[in-house]
């Protein structure tokens, strides 16, 4: 294994979190919250240190890697960032315990939104500024803007990086070489992000506000900075975030293709579709379970579709208590929670792809069954799918389960939950973590918080999201002991 290679991107890594630190620290100083700024300038120099230190002493003799190499690298930088990412709020005191920082950073960059603050609105500007720009960096993932900037050799098999770190069962290429197909990526992004920056200014939004939520919807994360997350902004702001959340939800790769002028391929996408299909149906039922809680059909619609578009793309605002509505549209909103957005979005969830060919592949069986001498094909996308792709599918799901099940059982070992709503907010929080959404249901719903949890628990809830944002194997990958092995 090419540890040196390994090392020392990570150290480009943490590098560049230095440089993101200064950010947050700069709107300290704006808001004359000194300490703040410290905390930050402190943690940006540990992260420089460490990042050029790798940097140095790791220098590698040859920049080839391959699959191992790309899920070490992405669960390591992951794991870094998140560790020194926590440091601000601990040295600031405005999150004293480092278990809470470090949950409530995970939450951050892996674009979860699960909280244990419990008076958000009392927390300094520069630390939720912070806190917002984590969902901003991990929405399209740091990895992904080392590839954007850096000028590699194209040999170097970075394609390994990429499918790490983006989600989704299939990962292509939008140009020929590995830098250019990430920095389209993030131009998209960042279009995207101003462009949702702009319009919520033109409804009202103060420009730190219209910051911090645009940096929440493009990372599809939902921190709020409001007691009542996005409730109290008026209708236009409501619509803009809704619309907003289900574009950032759709793959990146169909937006490249309208930017090439093939229109027609943005269209033809039938994951497309499908999500749109599931996001009708969610938000049609939901409006008839909860038509007589709102007072017009306009109220009732937008609340419904900001709702459903918050936890389909996994970004977790709300505008309402929903763990209050009918059992049936609390029961639409938990299947959306493992339903997740479109693959090479950034969004969560078990992805839509892979339910269309988990869907497929069952047709395809139980055709061979009827017909066995019939030869048949999965297609997806109007692309055959290879036999690896479809174990690869099918073996992600039984992994998937597996793992949800042992953090739901490892959750119900705390003892500090009431057991009155021990099984419904385990299940919730166990769910929405592992499915980076954020807000679960009862103890943990959406005016709640993950203060209830014992550390024990926030460490496996903070677990329970990184193997959800980089889809479990690198995770895997890293804390399995072989791997290390040089032989």
């Amino acid at each position: 294994m090419n540890y040196r290679m390994v090392f020392n991107t990570t150290g480009k890594v943490l590098s560049v979190e230095s440089v993101l630190l200064l950010f947050p620290m700069l709107v300290a100083i704006i808001y004359a919250e000194w300490w703040q700024a410290v905390a930050f300038l402190i943690t940006a120099g540990i992260a420089l240190v460490l990042g050029v230190g790798l940097f140095v002493l790791c220098k590698p003799k040859n920049q080839f890697i391959f699959a191992k190499e790309g899920l070490i690298t992405v669960a390591l930088a992951w794991i870094s960032v998140s560790l020194l990412g926590a440091l601000p709020f601990v040295i600031s005191g405005e999150i004293p315990h480092y278990v809470d920082a470090f949950f409530e950073t995970v939450s951050g960059f892996t674009t979860t939104g699960a909280s244990i603050l419990t008076d958000v609105e009392s927390m300094s500007r520069g630390m939720l500024f912070w806190r917002s720009f984590t969902h901003w960096i991990g929405g399209m993932g740091v990895l992904v803007f080392i590839l954007a900037i850096a000028n590699k050799n194209p040999n170097n098999r970075s394609m390994h990086i990429l499918r790490a770190e983006v989600p989704g069962p299939i990962v292509d290429k939008v140009a020929p070489k590995m830098k250019d197909t990430a920095l389209a990526l993030y131009l998209i992004y960042i279009v995207m992000t101003a462009v949702l920056v702009i319009l919520l200014l033109l409804g009202g939004m103060p420009l730190y506000d219209s910051l911090v939520h645009a940096f929440g919807t493009a990372g599809t994360g939902g921190f709020g900075i409001k007691a009542d997350s996005i409730a109290q902004y008026n209708a236009y702001l409501q619509w803009v975030i809704a619309i907003f959340m289900l574009l950032f939800g759709i793959n990146f790769n169909l937006y490249y293709c309208i930017i090439i002028k093939k229109v027609s391929s943005f269209f033809k996408s039938r994951e497309l579709w499908v999500y749109c299909g599931i996001i009708l149906c969610a938000t049609t039922i939901v409006c008839l379970n909860i038509y007589q809680l709102y007072g017009s059909f306009e109220e009732t619609v937008r609340t419904s579709l900001f709702q459903v578009a918050a936890i389909i793309t996994t970004t977790g605002y709300s505008t309402a208590n929903f763990a209050e509505w009918s059992a049936m549209a609390r029961a639409v909103l938990l299947l959306l929670m493992f339903t997740g957005a479109c693959a090479g979005s950034t969004g969560g969830g078990f992805k839509i792809s892979r339910i269309m060919i988990l869907v497929k592949k069952i047709i395809n069986d139980l055709k061979c069954v009827i017909h066995p001498r019939t030869a048949r094909v999965v297609k997806f996308e109007g692309k055959r799918l290879d036999e690896e792709t479809l174990n690869g599918v099918s073996s992600y799901l039984t992994v998937y389960v597996f793992i949800f099940l042992c953090i739901f059982l490892l959750l119900s070992l705390d003892t500090g939950i009431d057991p009155t709503y021990a099984m419904e907010t385990n299940f919730s929080a166990a769910a929405s973590c592992f499915n980076n959404i954020g807000p679960g249901f009862a103890l943990v719903g959406p005016m709640e918080s993950y203060a209830i949890y014992s550390p024990f628990s926030k460490i496996i809830l903070s677990v329970a999201m990184l193997l959800g944002r980089l889809e479990i194997y690198p995770i895997l990958v890293a804390l399995n002991v072989t791997t290390w092995i040089k032989k």
